[in-house]
């Protein structure tokens, strides 16, 4: 389990301060989590550094 009580949040770097769908990432040790700005105390996804990058990869190729 990862410890996120002492997360840094910051928003994607696409995210406008109106609200919207946005999303935020924090790192924590070996782990990226990723939660909805507009939920912050909802479900986090966690990732590896090196999964986050195959996403985000298979995204911007689709």
């Amino acid at each position: 389990m990862v410890d996120l009580t002492n997360a840094t949040w910051r928003k994607a770097s696409r995210s406008t301060s109106n609200g919207g769908a946005c999303v935020e990432v924090a790192r924590v040790d070996n782990t990226i989590a990723i939660r909805d700005s507009k939920n912050p105390n909802g479900p986090k996804l966690l990732l590896t550094p090196q999964t986050l990058h195959h996403l985000t990869q298979t995204l911007k190729n689709s």
